[in-house]
């Protein structure tokens, strides 16, 4: 089969009423991103953080997967499909999709704030005195401004392999993940999903842009490439 490549960011999500910080002048939920996402913030106001962090994680009982993740799962039937995202959500897990690498966390995961390879599975509040079994507060298991992308050389690794891939809902100005698109050979085929796509950050002769949003790009995607399947 085929070895599909897709890279999701938070536009990806956004159908499904989850908020992105980029478009919002860098505020996420009205704080500024650096408060509740960098090393500095959860130093300077640790209950913060996990209060941001535990609402995040309930809104996730309250939001579905759209119909781009859907899609993304029913491709799975065709084609090897890896999904790289840059959410911290669930959503594709919850379409159906099988094979997801989470660079940046997950927000379903914590760990000690000390143990950068501990991830321990958590759906309810983290609070003050949560601690993992070495005595270390627990903190969110997401990779925030300024730490290193522990699977960064994993997502290089599947890049590499494409044979296509998909960027899909993603301002491509978040490094390193904005760089695997430079992974693949050069002979494979990228396509651009996103309403307002980046347009300056790569080789327009190489990769295809559709201007649309994820679910809408998907869906034409979607009926292209079965149809030169037939």
């Amino acid at each position: 089969m085929k070895k599909l490549v897709v890279l999701t960011g938070a536009g990806m999500s956004a159908e499904s009423g989850i908020s992105t910080f980029r478009d919002s002048n860098g505020l996420w939920e009205n704080h500024d991103i650096m408060e509740v996402a960098s090393p500095q913030g959860w130093k300077k106001n640790p209950a913060l953080v996990l209060d941001f962090y535990n609402k995040r994680r309930a809104q996730l009982k309250e939001v579905t997967p759209n119909d781009g993740h859907i899609i993304l799962a029913e491709l799975e039937t065709f084609f090897d499909v890896q999904i790289i995202t840059q959410n911290v959500d669930n959503l594709h897990e919850r379409a159906g999709s099988t094979n997801i690498l989470h660079l940046h966390g997950e927000l379903t995961k914590v760990r000690g704030e000390f143990s950068e390879n501990e991830s321990i599975h958590w759906e309810e509040d983290v609070l003050l005195g949560h601690e993992n079994i070495k005595g270390e507060q627990l903190r969110p298991d997401i990779v925030w401004f300024g730490e290193p992308v522990p699977k960064f050389d994993e997502a290089v690794r599947i890049a590499a392999s494409a044979e296509m891939m998909l960027i899909i809902g993603t301002s491509l100005q978040v490094y390193p993940a904005a760089s695997l698109m430079e992974y693949p050979k050069a002979n494979v085929p990228i396509i651009y999903i996103d309403p307002n796509p980046a347009l300056d950050s790569f080789d327009k002769q190489r990769v295809h842009v559709m201007p649309m949003k994820a679910s809408e790009g998907l869906e034409l995607l979607k009926q292209n490439l079965l149809s030169k399947k037939q």
